[in-house]
């Protein structure tokens, strides 16, 4: 222990000790004290805490800490306890289990809590990164945890006064600008809030924090005379009408002014609000506005206003709820005095409500963070049994949904709660996310799939020969993710069926067999699969033997010829037609659509698949071997095969003078890859009365689409008017019906 303290930290350990006690009151427990020195005096001294950074030995730096915290917060015995024994839990002298054993759970939760916060500091980098404030409530399990930062960082602000490190402090100065005095404005701790932000100008920029000091402390006993003397008249004369109020004045702070100094570029005499008054009116509800205005006369009656500083936020107020009126008048001795008018409840909107101070101020916030803040500081404010105690048992999951993870450089990155290091890989950039084989997270090697806390720090591990496969989707969470990985393997499966298709092409070209879609439609159907693209990218991924394929199709064509030559020759002179029944074999027919042969209906008949004939079109008849008479468009792709060998099959075919059904037609539509042009394409064919979408299938590539439409359509003539609606939309290049 003689060791651990030099001669003057041992000299002055008993008074501070003292002061502590006086602070603390009642609130200590016999023999806390006696505890706490013995946990220190009966370490190893290998263990004892070591200096931090400045130099400053850590119980002497505790002992400031605990006193800051009974001074300006609240005397709590737990969290003097957990700020006294945090430096020997985090130097290995003291273990939790033996802080629960003297000092019970809750100060080993706070203690706890502490030195996992303290880790982050090994981040430096990232300290100015928006989500360091998140994970630092995300660690700090319990909000005395969050609070004792900010009294340690005010203890620490307080003794670097003219320290030599002269860039530690100015780092340290502006951490505590960026960090601490927001969350201690979002608290509600102003005063800590205000110290924190005026020593970060003063160490930051002392020659300027010095003249803005200077300055007000040479005018201070004048300022506050003008102040009272603003006042007193105003008081008088609102009190005459009757309004009971309530009204201050103050003075900006000196981090204000300078903020103010740098926004305007004017001297300090010339800063418009300088000095601030606010008169908070008591009023019902019905009475808020009148007596608002009416404030507003009599202090304009009173002092000259400078119309363009006027802001009437109680007529209209701003879309975050904020109500009042601002106005800046010329005050005697011509000092410019800002005037706020409000009343009690649009205090308390202001204060608490959807314009909390902290947004109001212009600083960042979530609504959720918001929320919670306004419950904490709500306990604060009013707790009648101790703020402290009541905070015992108060916890922090404002982003129990999100995780923070660091890069190697400390950068850190908020991620969704279940995020992967694929994910966190597709965060960093789309191609680190296609070639990531895996990461370290904490040096240690892990998989895609391993999921991430808050804290890890995650480097990302990548090969240039690394490609995404459709596992993936099931390893990540985020949609930026999900939406790249589809994207990749939706461009690979295109490129593979490109192949593949090519692949067919050369091997039937090699053997002289003439491809035939409709054939090659059945031999895709026969061999499993639910789409030509799904088909080709297997031949060209090698998952289909192009040989397969090829003695496929020609089983499929072997069983159609079969099928068409089967049945008994007949020719068209000599076939009589069948009988028929009541019930219609077809659904596909309608009675008097088609007229067979001599101005013959009722005949069974059905419209052939290969190219869906519709009303309005040329056709032809052919006896099928089955005995049934399939309609053929005259420019039907099988039409030239039917006549060439089975001429003495075909009948001669037309429509009736009635129409009354629709019939399935496809067009191939082909276009520019726009944001709503499927939209408006299916918006034309809704608007006509005579078509009905039956289904549409979308392919894009490369910045083009090609869509395919089945509609269902009464006749040819309504059908073409269709295909030229479709072509006068922009960006549509071709539309054709499908063959």
């Amino acid at each position: 222990m003689e060791e651990f303290l030099n001669k003057e930290e041992r000299e002055k350990l008993p008074r501070k000790c003292l002061i502590l006690a006086h602070c603390l009151g009642n609130a200590i427990e016999d023999g806390d004290f006696r505890a706490v020195r013995s946990a220190y005096t009966d370490s190893d001294p290998a263990l004892l805490p070591g200096r931090d950074r400045f130099g400053f030995n850590s119980l002497a730096a505790a002992i400031d800490t605990a006193i800051s915290l009974c001074r300006s917060i609240d005397p709590d015995r737990n969290m003097v306890l957990a700020i006294l024994l945090s430096p020997l839990f985090r130097s290995g002298a003291l273990t939790g289990e033996a802080v629960e054993k003297t000092w019970g759970a809750d100060v080993a939760r706070m203690v706890g809590g502490l030195a996992k916060v303290g880790t982050l500091y090994s981040k430096a980098a990232a300290v100015e990164s928006d989500n360091f404030r998140k994970l630092l409530l995300t660690f700090a399990q319990d909000i005395r945890v969050i609070i004792i930062m900010i009294v340690d960082r005010l203890t620490l602000m307080r003794a670097i006064n003219h320290h030599p490190a002269e860039k530690l402090v100015r780092e340290t100065a502006n951490e505590a600008n960026y960090l601490y005095a927001q969350l201690a404005h979002r608290l509600g701790l102003y005063a800590i809030k205000s110290e924190l932000e005026d020593m970060s100008l003063k160490y930051s920029n002392r020659e300027m924090y010095s003249r803005i000091a200077r300055e007000l402390n040479e005018t201070k006993v004048r300022r506050d005379a003008y102040i009272a003397d603003f006042i007193a008249p105003l008081k008088a004369k609102l009190e005459a009408e009757g309004l009971r109020f309530e009204i201050k004045g103050r003075t900006k702070s000196i981090f204000s002014i300078w903020n103010k100094l740098k926004k305007q570029h004017n001297t300090i005499e010339e800063i418009f609000d300088l000095f601030a008054i606010r008169i908070v009116i008591d009023c019902p509800p019905e009475r808020e506005k009148a007596e608002c205005w009416l404030a507003y006369s009599i202090v304009t009656d009173m002092y000259r206003p400078n119309p363009s500083r006027m802001k009437d936020w109680v007529s209209i107020p701003k879309s975050n709820g904020y109500e009042s009126l601002h106005i800046t008048v010329y005050g005697p001795a011509e000092r410019w005095v800002e005037v706020q008018i409000r009343t009690r409840r649009m205090d308390v909107i202001a204060e608490k409500g959807l314009a909390a101070h902290w947004r109001y101020k212009g600083i960042k916030s979530e609504n959720g963070l918001d929320t919670w803040m306004n419950n904490v500081r709500d306990i604060l404010e009013a707790a009648e049994t101790g703020p402290m105690e009541l905070m015992r048992n108060f916890k922090m999951d404002v982003y129990s949904h999100e995780v923070f993870v660091f890069t190697p450089k400390g950068d850190l990155y908020k991620l969704p709660q279940g995020a992967t290091v694929l994910d966190f890989a597709f965060h960093i950039h789309s191609r680190v996310g296609t070639q990531c084989v895996g990461g370290k997270v904490n040096g240690r090697n892990r998989k895609l799939n391993y999921r991430l806390a808050s804290g890890d720090t995650v480097e990302i591990l990548t090969s240039p020969r690394q490609e995404p496969s459709r596992d993936w989707l099931s390893i990540v969470v985020t949609s930026k993710a999900k939406t790249k990985i589809r994207a990749v393997l939706k461009e690979h499966e295109n490129r593979t069926a490109e192949l593949g298709k090519e692949l067919l092409q050369r091997r039937f070209a090699n053997r002289k067999i003439e491809l035939d879609e409709a054939t090659m439609s059945r031999t895709i159907t026969r061999m499993g699969y639910r789409d030509a693209i799904a088909f080709n990218s297997a031949v060209g991924a090698d998952e289909i033997d192009v040989n397969d394929v090829v003695e496929c199709y020609l089983a499929c064509l072997e069983k159609q010829q079969k099928a068409e030559e089967g049945g008994e020759r007949v020719s068209a002179s000599t076939y009589v037609m069948p009988q028929v029944a009541d019930e219609t074999v077809d659904t596909d027919k309608t009675s008097d659509v088609v007229v067979i042969g001599d101005d013959i209906k009722g005949i069974n008949y059905r419209l052939a698949k290969c190219c869906n004939p519709i009303y309005g079109d040329p056709v032809f008849g052919f006896i099928s071997a089955e005995g049934v008479i399939k309609i053929h468009r005259d420019d039907c792709p099988n039409a030239a095969h039917i006549r060439q060998r089975y001429g003495y099959r075909i009948i001669r075919t037309r429509w009736s003078g009635q129409n009354g059904t629709q019939f399935p037609a496809t067009l191939r539509v082909v276009g520019k890859d726009d944001i709503g042009i499927v939209t408006n394409i299916t918006s034309i064919i809704n608007k006509e009365k005579s078509v009905s979408l039956r289904s549409i299938s979308i392919d894009s590539h490369d910045g083009l689409f090609a869509g395919v439409l089945v509609v269902g359509i009464s006749d040819v003539a309504s059908l073409n008017r269709l295909i030229k609606k479709i072509e006068t939309i922009k960006g549509v290049k071709n539309v054709q019906r499908d063959k």
